[in-house]
């Protein structure tokens, strides 16, 4: 393994490591199960995401990062060097380069956590890149040119909506609305509408399942289970996947005013690239049916999701390497 190919895309729902010339070799949900009494991990990654909602009192499973940025430094390490060392395994003979995603409106605080989290598990060096950069490279997108390019990454915990062109960020924003607050909407919908309690994962699986931001032509139906909050007793009860469109109204009208709003700060020649060229959506949230049909009646626009869709931020996080060393051969840097 040499010392320059690992990119990271620490996700607040997932974390992927991309190795260069293997491509992505490891997704896991960026989750720890800690025992409360020792203090050590019982669990990290899918085994600890199972544990979730479902432990006893001196276990909890804990997600170390929130919104994109980590909110506990020395969980969020322990996370980063187990998963690397799982991905890497035992041909770890040498410090690697190390590039690492962050929403695009990450302080330069957040930036440093981020980067001390890497060193501290073993990295020679460490490239930050903000994501939309990383998006539209895994997308496939030469963002060398000169011509504007609209990527609409939704994560788990942060939207980035950015412009770009000649490989950098003409105009961008970060909103702390994503997949996580889809979840949060249908708990809190099933909540007032059904009087069912439910928990994250179950939320989670209605919205990969039945979940829409517009109306499907066939609708969709899930048998969910939960407790009901007047009788305390479990109770199964049938969700439509139009029920899912008037829960997620909120979120996803929140993400297509954060599109409108980095269009209307846009330069018109770009603006005119972006009507030509389309707008490109990426990340896991942007895999909720019916968000491309939104954003293109907002818009007007011609809307589609990237066909790596969930890998994306973390195929570009592992190539910037290559990409700033052919700018810096064409005599941009």
């Amino acid at each position: 393994m040499s010392g320059t190919d690992i990119g990271i895309d620490l996700g607040t729902a997932s974390v992927l490591v991309y190795i260069k010339g293997k491509g992505v070799v490891l997704k896991e949900p960026s989750v720890v199960a800690l025992d409360r009494v020792t203090n050590r991990p019982k669990a990290i990654g899918e085994d600890a995401r199972l544990m979730l909602g479902r432990t006893p009192g001196n276990i909890v499973a804990v997600r170390p990062l929130r919104q994109g940025v980590i909110s506990d430094f020395d969980i969020t390490q322990l996370m980063l060097d187990y998963f690397i060392r799982k991905a890497v395994g035992k041909n770890r003979f040498r410090k690697p380069f190390v590039s690492v995603c962050v929403p695009s409106g990450a302080t330069e605080v957040e930036k440093k956590a981020v980067k001390d989290a890497a060193f501290s598990v073993g990295a020679k060096d460490v490239e930050i890149i903000e994501e939309p950069i990383a998006a539209a490279i895994g997308a496939g997108i030469d963002i060398s040119k000169p011509c504007g390019n609209m990527i609409v990454d939704i994560g788990g915990g942060t939207s980035d909506i950015a412009v770009i062109s000649l490989g950098g960020t003409v105009v961008s924003t970060s909103i702390k609305v994503a997949g996580d607050d889809f979840d949060e909407a249908i708990v809190k919908y099933m909540r007032k509408k059904h009087n069912l309690l439910i928990g994250e994962r179950t939320a989670e699986d209605i919205k990969i399942k039945i979940g829409a931001a517009s109306e499907r032509p066939e609708p969709l139906t899930m048998d969910v289970r939960g407790r009901n909050l007047v009788t305390g007793l479990p109770k199964t009860i049938t969700v439509t996947s139009a029920e899912t469109v008037e829960a997620l109204k909120e979120p996803t009208t929140q993400i297509v005013d954060a599109v409108h709003a980095v269009l209307e700060k846009t330069p018109p020649e770009l603006a005119a690239d972006i009507a030509d060229r389309g707008i490109v959506i990426t990340g896991g949230g942007g895999l909720l049916y019916g968000l491309e049909e939104i954003i293109k009646r907002e818009t007007g626009i011609d809307t589609v999701t990237a066909e790596d869709s969930m890998t994306a931020v973390a195929i570009g996080t592992g190539k910037y390497v290559e990409f700033i060393t052919s700018k810096k051969g064409k005599g941009f840097l």
